[in-house]
């Protein structure tokens, strides 16, 4: 099985402002793919007492497990980050490829790919490396878009949970104190002054706990309130859209938006928390955290778990779990329900199929964090999220909002007091309070968005174009498109001027290796395309955007950050 195998930190440093000074880029990310805020707009929000630079953020899954990851989400605009969920079980047999990425998204991933320790040491190292780059000057960054939220997700049961491993990877990550020790005299000499900074080792206070398939309802508020007892953690509780229940699941993914072969098991709605038991338990829930001065909190939705209808993960797997277009609107029918039923008064996140031309409309729900992951995964990567951001500019200046309160309020202003909205009391100045915008954005949002075609499948059926020829391992067509689109930055391009080269094939034997020339390869190509083995988990995700055949990560030549690690 691939297997994900962390840089030094030591190597991290130094290539990340060489590649910025040398490349203007870093972690292969162009500087023009950089968001670093607008200087007469304020898109900042707040998350549990905390104020962060924008709503926007990663997903817990394939763009915030390692420490580049975190950096590339940052430079994107992201400031609320989901860390990948954590469990207990950390050596997994996750099946390859997991991603699939062609229209809308599935995929048969789980939890991290890392121990625990590891884990954490990432999300350090992810941490450093962000401060260094706002210390050093090199990013016309103001400070007002500095600040940024790191938000731990664990999982999955209440046993393992409380385990000793998964403890002290919580209280690692509320007091990193230790591993930023330990790496701080890992910085390069060339790179000295940044050793004095005065590093943050309260990573975060936060947590959101990823319920995924089946966790009893009864489990969930036992966790919950574990945390916010035992560790005081502000809580999120991520919940699954089976809570709609299989009538209006099925009913809004194959009548209303024509995802015919799309079936979720009967079993899922069967082992998954019902929606009263969930009001029940977050009324409950809001109490405890109220009187512990802790904030709690819902997000929509994890992914919907349905039955492997396509051919592109091995057999053995006859669930998957659908992410994009169709879950965006599955999870918005549950934002308007819980909100129906608790007004503005519990905060609520949101993760499902976000992308350029949504992101303003979540902002104008009032929705934080705001994250994403399938749309990351589609050409240009992390590159992707400046559009989220300017977009929202756009939309601001539209209505004349500096603030995103004052988006909020002006979002609609078509939008009228559609059934089941809760009216609030006007301000000093006629207008709706900002609780009474939320409401009536989310009633409005909605009613548009389950007939926009848009997310229908008919508009989510195509796929990445191939040309018919297959990759071999030097020269292709060097469309690049393999290197955005890899969550860890695995694929690289390797400068390598025309010429030929003899081949020369080594067989292992038993004494040690024969070595007999081959063919001559003529290299033709501006760049070669290679991928770094350390960094590559054969998601299989570069493989879809390939006009070629064959994927880059399979095809590709591949390079090993030491001999340990090919071996």
């Amino acid at each position: 099985m691939a297997e994900l195998i962390p840089f030094p930190f030591e190597r991290l440093v130094p290539r990340m402002f060489r590649e910025l000074r040398e490349q203007n880029a870093i972690f292969d990310l162009p500087a023009g793919k950089f968001y670093l805020g607008d200087a007469d707009h304020d898109l900042s929000v707040r998350f549990h007492e905390q104020t962060a630079a924008t709503a926007l953020g990663p997903s817990a899954g394939p763009q915030s497990q390692l420490a580049q990851n975190l950096v590339l989400s940052w430079l994107g605009g992201s400031r609320i980050m989901e860390l990948k969920t954590v469990q207990i079980l950390d050596e997994l047999e996750i099946p390859r490829p997991c991603i699939d990425a062609h229209n809308v998204g599935y995929n048969v991933e789980w939890s991290q790919e890392l121990k625990l320790e590891q884990s954490l040491e990432e999300y350090v190292k992810g941490s450093m490396l962000i401060e260094m780059l706002v210390a050093s000057g090199e990013l016309d960054l103001p400070a007002s878009f500095e600040p940024v939220i790191f938000d731990m997700s664990v999982g999955y049961d209440l046993a393992g949970i409380r385990s000793e491993g998964v403890r002290k990877f919580i209280e690692g990550m509320m007091d990193a104190t230790e591993v930023v020790e330990r790496l701080r005299p890992l910085i390069p000499e060339k790179y000295a002054k940044f050793r004095d900074l005065d590093f943050r080792t309260n990573l975060s206070n936060t947590l959101t706990l990823s319920t995924f398939h089946g966790c009893p309802p009864d489990e969930i508020e036992q966790i919950i309130d574990y945390l916010l007892n035992e560790h005081g953690l502000h809580c999120v509780i991520k919940l699954n859209p089976t809570l709609l229940g299989p009538d209006r699941v099925r009913d809004l993914v194959r009548d209303t938006m024509g995802y015919e072969d799309v079936v979720t098991p009967a079993s899922a709605f069967e082992k998954d928390a019902k929606w009263d038991q969930v009001v029940a338990f977050v009324k409950r829930l809001k109490k405890t955290a109220d009187g512990l001065g802790l904030g709690l909190g819902v997000k929509f939705t994890n992914t919907l778990i349905v039955k492997n209808h396509r051919d592109f993960f091995p057999e053995s797997e006859k669930e998957m779990y659908l992410s994009g277009q169709p879950l965006h609107v599955l999870a918005m029918h549950l934002v308007r329900d819980f909100r129906r039923e608790f007004g503005n008064t519990i905060p609520v996140s949101f993760s499902a199929g976000i992308d350029r031309r949504n992101f303003a409309d979540a902002v104008a729900l009032g929705l934080t964090p705001i994250t994403t992951c399938t749309d990351l995964l589609r050409p240009g990567g992390y590159g992707r999220q400046a559009g989220y951001l300017k977009e929202l500019v756009r939309r601001m200046k539209e209505v004349g909002a500096r603030n995103v309160d004052e988006f909020i309020a002006r979002a609609y202003p078509d939008a009228g007091d559609e059934g089941g909205a809760r009216t609030h009391h006007a301000n000093d100045a006629g207008r709706r309070s900002i609780d009474d915008a939320v409401i009536r954005n989310t009633e409005h949002y909605v009613e548009t968005l389950t007939a926009d075609p848009r997310y229908a499948q008919a508009a989510n059926a195509k796929t990445p174009k191939k040309i018919g020829s297959h990759l071999t391992l030097f020269n292709c067509i060097t469309c690049d498109k393999c290197i955005p689109v890899c969550p860890n930055d695995a694929n690289f391009t390797l400068a390598m001027p025309p010429k030929e080269i003899t081949v020369v094939k080594l067989t292992k034997t038993a004494i040690g290796w024969d070595a007999a020339e081959g063919e001559t390869i003529v290299l033709n190509e501006k760049h070669q395309i290679a991928n770094f083995a350390d960094f590559c988990n054969e998601c299989g995700n570069c493989d879809i955007f390939c006009p070629e055949d064959g994927g880059p990560y399979i095809i590709k030549p591949r390079f090993f950050g030491s001999g340990e690690d090919w071996r």
